[in-house]
């Protein structure tokens, strides 16, 4: 992340990461990071990358940021790997980058996607990938913080996105029913 910072490229946590901080962890090999970089901060962040010894791809970075999707970082020492999700223009996309989370962790201070928008990227992930584990992550996050949720703001964008039957699912698969609006 550090690279990252120097490069002035914001970003933030998502995936198996976010839902481990807000209270769900399991084991997995790589990090999400949605990031929001212009055309010169990524080439800084992969040159600086390279030159750490890092394995990236300049053209599928650039790639990347063009088609608003993600290219990946890997470092051969550990192998992990870093998946670099570009930030959307879609409106829920926006929200969720702006509503970020500033975090003090292992020293460093970083921003992690809200619980809320960890809940509702991992339905779409679900319903774009037809994923048991994210409903199961989306089910573990309701049974830990579900009280603590904004249920009105998890609505309006679960439907905005079409993700109605993975939300349904994951309610389910936690055995609680979401708290009336």
């Amino acid at each position: 992340m550090t690279a990252l910072d120097e490069a002035g490229i914001p970003f933030m946590l998502t995936g198996s990461f976010a839902a481990a901080y807000h209270g769900v962890p399991r084991a997995t090999l790589d990090i999400d990071l949605v990031v929001h970089p212009t055309d010169a901060q990524l080439r800084a962040l992969v040159a600086l990358l390279e030159s750490r010894g890092q394995y990236v791809s300049l053209e599928a970075a650039l790639e990347a940021l063009e088609l608003e999707s993600m290219f990946n970082v890997i470092d051969p020492s550990t192998g992990w790997k870093v998946d670099l999700i570009i930030r959307k223009t879609r409106a829920f996309s926006r929200t969720e980058f702006d509503r970020r989370v500033r975090i003090q962790f292992d020293g460093m201070s970083l921003d992690v996607a809200s619980i809320e928008d960890v809940v509702i990227s991992k339905l779409e992930w679900a319903r774009l990938g037809g994923s048991l584990r994210q409903i199961q992550d989306v089910a573990g996050l309701l049974q830990v913080r579900g009280a603590e949720m904004d249920y009105e703001y998890l609505t309006q964008w679960i439907a905005v996105l079409g993700a109605d039957a993975q939300w349904d699912a994951a309610r389910r698969e936690a055995q609680l029913d979401a708290p009336e609006h």
